[in-house]
Order: structure tokens, then C-alpha cells, then sequence
């Protein structure tokens, strides 16, 4: 049997096709927590069936509750979303088990919202943003031009060197069987 070789653009089209329906169908549900500025708990389903989802919003990072602006970034994502019905768009899942997801709150995409506002920037992981057009990338210029949010500081430290930073910090503390023999002198 032979097989000729496909033109691209109708291999194009059928990858195409196949991503979208590899992507899971849009939930409604109602959102019930906020971690902080890029995680948020949902209640999904019916009366009697409701299962509990942790979302992290697709395609952005914000500051950690402890790092300077997290708090805020927090309370921003909050005004945004809790107690609201929200869509969710699982595009991923990620290695702490949350479901990565686009989430629309009110009928605005919450991820575009927080990084316009400054409380989150772009995460561009498996170049999501980019594929999607990169309007993220504009949204976070305005926001810094604007000095929005987190860039009214001149040099904000981005969440994944923040996070870096904190284990190597921990890293380094020596350890003497879980007793740390500063707070003993």
C-alpha cells in the first residue's frame, strides 16, 4: 500500500484540528478561593456532584502571597473572579497536579486582566503567549509604560527568581538534625 504525501497545508489543517479537539470542553464554575494572584479554587458540576478544581490561569505568573505585591496581586485577582461563575479552558495540567487553565470570569479573560492591571506578568511556559499572537507581551508593556501595579516598582522581581532565590536561600541553611543551632546561643 502506498500513501502520498500530504500537502502541508492540509497537514496543517488537520494538526489544527486535532489540538482543538484534544482540548478540553469549557466548564462553568464557581469560583470558591483565591491562592493568590495567578490560583484559584473552583466548584464545578451539579447539586450532590461538585468536584473541587485548583486552577492556575494559562499563560501568566504573579508574585508569591510572601514576595512584595503578592498580597495585592491577590486581592486583585479576587475582585476579579471570587464568588463569580467563571469559564474554564484546561489547556494543560502541571507538575503540582492543578489544572492550567484560561478562565474567564464575568465574561473577561481573567489572565489578560491581571497582567493589563500590573499584578501579573506574561508566562510565556511552552510558548503559549507567543502562539497565541503575543497580545499578553502588549498588555504587559502598556501596564509597565503605564507604571501599573507592580511596576510602579522601577525593578519588581519577577516570581521565578523570587522562587529560585527562596530555595537557594533554604538550601543554604545548614541543618543539624531539624535543630538549627543559632536559635539555641
Amino acid at each position: 500500500m502506498h500513501f502520498r504525501a500530504l500537502p502541508s497545508c492540509l497537514l496543517s489543517l488537520l494538526l489544527l484540528a486535532f489540538s482543538h479537539l484534544s482540548q478540553a470542553a469549557p466548564r462553568n464554575c464557581l469560583v470558591v478561593g483565591i491562592s493568590d494572584g495567578d490560583t484559584l479554587t473552583a466548584r464545578c458540576g451539579r447539586i450532590g456532584a461538585y468536584e473541587r478544581v485548583k486552577v492556575r490561569i494559562a499563560a501568566i505568573d504573579a508574585p508569591e502571597k510572601a514576595q512584595p505585591y503578592g498580597q495585592r496581586s491577590r486581592q486583585a485577582l479576587s475582585g476579579i473572579c471570587f464568588g463569580e461563575q467563571a469559564l474554564i479552558t484546561e489547556v494543560d495540567t502541571d507538575r503540582y497536579g492543578r489544572t492550567v487553565a484560561d478562565v474567564s470570569c464575568n465574561g473577561e479573560d481573567a489572565g489578560s486582566r491581571m497582567v493589563s492591571e500590573g499584578w501579573a506578568w506574561v508566562y510565556d511556559y511552552n510558548h503559549l503567549a507567543t502562539r497565541r499572537g503575543g497580545g499578553l507581551f502588549k498588555l504587559q508593556e502598556r501596564a509597565q509604560a503605564r507604571r501599573a501595579g507592580l511596576w510602579a516598582d522601577p525593578q519588581p522581581t519577577p516570581p521565578w527568581e523570587w522562587r529560585k532565590h527562596q530555595r537557594e536561600e533554604q538550601q543554604a541553611q545548614p541543618h543539624w538534625g531539624g535543630c538549627r543551632w543559632g536559635g539555641l546561643f
